[in-house]
């Protein structure tokens, strides 16, 4: 660690780190759960996102207006996000007015009243025919699904409509009380703040939590590559490819991240500048890569008409294999680190990028590299190391394809330019 960031475990178990930033008075506080769509059974699809809004609507003490009008009155923001692994929620404030604020969100999260639950369970399911309106979102759910199947990594975090219509308050306030606990919650803060200070709030605002433990992950499964294809009538189809990736503490993620700034994740990457610069075939295009305790998943998106869709699919295919067979020019390796590591430095004059960086790797057991270490990993990665994980990783015969769009043949048609043994097995 460095010399001024600082973690502690109270008596309850409960984690609590900070990273002063010198020369700001705002703080960036977050309360980070270990809780989220892989801890779910299948009868409970969605009941952690379900939870995370519930939080807002009052606590024993605070109406859902008190919490509103508590953050108006010291010009804060308050916010909350939950994801297949975590569940945070985050504020951003004045230094003056930190205690104001983590005492409003340490009732939120330790003492939720559950009120309006059915007001809320409308919400909610009107947020997933929003959801299911947007293809473009929901075909990379679709996508985990073909690499994660059977499973909570495979599944939406949202959840489906038959388990927010029917699960039952007691249900819900069983789940709270079984993740929400001192063990399996960690509070991060960055900004004008020392750990003192925070330590002393955290124990006064939640300090009567349950001790607890954090909840162990069920082991992910990646199934065989498959093609899977739903009909709607769409103005443009949406495809993703992907596949497993690596665990969020494996010493190739630095690498994995040049191949995707090369691959899919700048403006001058090879897939944006070959299927949308130089060719107008789509206006979205691009690469991905998450990390999870222990596995992880690779994605391509595409969003473009039918007449297009071919073509474009058969450009991806061919820089995929490109990756693993050609070795990486010097100079664009060169850019691929420099983008890298002027993204990671420009983010972390942030508060909220530091408290969501030190908040995320502490929950989740990651090793906390200070900035120094990061930039000589990315600077150490060769165009060895980049072609070998495209040949792990990226090679489109081992990868499964989601689409979204009218016509299953079109589908078909751009999945036999990516990987041929798809569309023969379906």
């Amino acid at each position: 660690m460095t010399q001024d960031r600082a973690l502690d475990t109270t008596g309850e178990g409960l984690r609590v780190i900070s990273e002063p930033l010198p020369g700001v008075r705002s703080v960036a506080l977050g309360v980070w759960i270990g809780v989220g769509s892989r801890f779910e059974a299948a009868a409970e699809g969605g009941i952690s996102h379900f939870i995370e809004h519930l939080l807002f609507k009052g606590t024993d003490r605070l109406s859902a207006a008190d919490i509103a009008e508590a953050f108006d009155a010291i010009g804060g923001e308050v916010n909350a996000a939950t994801g297949r692994d975590h569940t945070v929620v985050y504020t951003r404030v004045l230094d003056d007015h930190l205690e104001r604020a983590f005492e409003v969100v340490g009732d939120m999260v330790a003492h939720p009243a559950f009120r309006e639950l059915e007001q809320e369970r409308q919400v909610i399911l009107e947020e997933i025919l929003m959801y299911e309106d947007d293809p473009g979102d929901q075909v990379h759910d679709l996508m985990s699904e073909a690499v994660f199947p059977d499973q909570p990594l495979g599944r939406p975090v949202i959840g489906t409509s038959d388990v927010i219509s029917t699960v039952p308050e007691d249900h819900i306030r069983a789940y709270h009380g079984g993740h929400y606990t001192a063990g399996n919650i960690v509070v991060a803060a960055s900004g004008s703040i020392d750990q003192a200070r925070l330590l002393e709030l955290s124990e006064r605002y939640l300090g009567d939590l349950v001790a607890g433990e954090a909840h162990a992950v069920v082991p992910a499964a990646p199934g065989a590559p498959r093609l899977v294809s739903r009909a709607k009538p769409t103005e443009q189809y949406h495809l993703a490819l992907g596949g497993p990736g690596l665990d969020r503490s494996d010493d190739r993620r630095h690498a994995m991240g040049v191949l995707d700034v090369i691959l899919g994740g700048s403006m001058s990457s090879r897939l944006f500048q070959e299927i949308r610069e130089k060719r107008g075939l789509a206006y979205s295009v691009g690469t991905y890569s998450v990390g999870y305790a222990d596995t992880g998943q690779v994605g391509v998106y595409l969003g473009t008409r039918e007449e297009n869709l071919a073509e474009a699919a058969g450009i991806i295919g061919r820089e995929l294999r490109r990756m693993a067979e050609e070795p990486v020019p010097a100079a664009e390796l060169d850019r691929a680190r420099e983008h890298l590591k002027g993204r990671l430095v420009l983010g972390l004059e942030s508060p909220a990028t530091r408290m969501h960086r030190i908040g995320r790797a502490v929950l989740s057991g990651t090793e906390l590299l200070e900035v120094d270490e990061i930039v000589e990993r990315i600077d150490a990665v060769t165009a060895d190391d980049v072609a070998a994980l495209a040949a792990e990783f990226w090679d489109p015969s081992g990868l499964s394809v989601a689409a979204i769009g009218p016509s299953t043949d079109a589908v078909r048609e751009a999945a036999s330019r990516l990987a041929p043994n798809l569309v023969e097995a379906a």
